[in-house]
């Protein structure tokens, strides 16, 4: 085999033992019968083999593409692309940072960096007792939630810096540690198989819910006609204006019908038209140097 990118040599990959090869090849033929295209269970299959090792190796690569008919380069090119498919050795818990919009606005970059900080550890590294590998995440949809850190892709709400160092010193320290709605916690090892397709062990597994937040459901409850009643945001009044304010008008400050604004003012103060040259005579613009050529 030939490293086409280098063109070296390539030695092949190492196999698996074979009483562990036996088992696998068992659960990739339970895999594959469930699709009417054998290729398209690479992804469940790339979950079994990071089961076995933690990660996606190249023994797991090749075992998948001789299972599949697939080429190691087909194999490789779907592994590099999802980020659930480590490429490294990893830890028994992978926390994830969310640093995705409202989450890091609610605190997810302060926790983000708390955590490098505490455990010495950049993005996508893991500590050297191989309990927690730490990275920071995409939105997992828990907005309401934010900001979010999940653990195996388990779900830890509304967390502080402070409460994520307690969560990964337990992780490390062995201690029971459980998700704030979902399923018990296991291993990422367990997680990938259960990710394959396998049956969730875990008691309770089933019947436990991840469960939406308040403001997710309110569209539900529109659909089942379950109507909030509206709220109602009265006019600013006169005397809550600034001190150094202007004064108003009367046309101003008379009453108006809701959704009615103020004379020259506008819906929204932020997208608010603003002084230029054009409409400030105060600051007239010259002509450009084009333009006086």
């Amino acid at each position: 085999m030939t490293d086409v990118s280098l063109g070296m040599p390539q030695l092949p990959a190492p196999d698996y033992p074979p009483e562990v090869r036996a088992r696998l090849e068992a659960d990739a033929a339970e895999i594959i019968s469930r699709y009417p295209g054998a290729r398209s269970a690479l992804l469940p299959l790339l979950h079994l083999v990071q089961s076995e090792e933690g990660h996606v190796t190249r023994t797991g690569m090749a075992f998948c593409a001789q299972q599949l008919g697939l080429t190691t380069a087909e194999v490789n090119a779907v592994a590099t692309f999802y980020t659930m498919y480590r490429r490294k050795p990893s830890g028994d818990y992978q926390v994830g940072v969310c640093t995705n919009t409202l989450c890091a606005v609610m605190g997810g970059d302060a926790i983000f960096e708390t955590l490098q900080e505490h455990l010495a550890l950049g993005n996508d590294e893991t500590t050297e007792d191989g309990k927690v590998t730490l990275e920071h995440i995409e939105c997992n949809a828990a907005c309401d939630f934010a900001p979010v850190v999940m653990v195996n892709w388990e779900f830890f709400d509304n967390q502080t810096p402070e409460s994520a160092i307690r969560l990964v010193d337990d992780l490390r320290a062995g201690r029971e540690v459980e998700p704030t709605r979902g399923a018990p916690l296991c291993t990422f090892k367990e997680t990938a198989r259960i990710l394959a397709g396998f049956p969730d062990q875990r008691e309770g597994a089933v019947a436990a819910s991840g469960g939406a937040g308040p403001a997710s459901l309110v569209g539900l409850r529109y659909a089942k006609g379950e109507n909030p009643q509206a709220r109602v945001v009265h006019p600013r009044p006169v005397s809550a204006q600034p001190e150094d304010a202007a004064p108003r008008t009367t046309d101003e400050a008379a009453p108006r019908t809701p959704g009615e604004q103020p004379p020259g003012t506008h819906p929204s103060s932020h997208d608010a038209p603003q002084e230029t040259s054009a409409s400030d005579p105060a600051h007239p613009a010259g002509p450009t140097a084009e333009e006086g050529e």
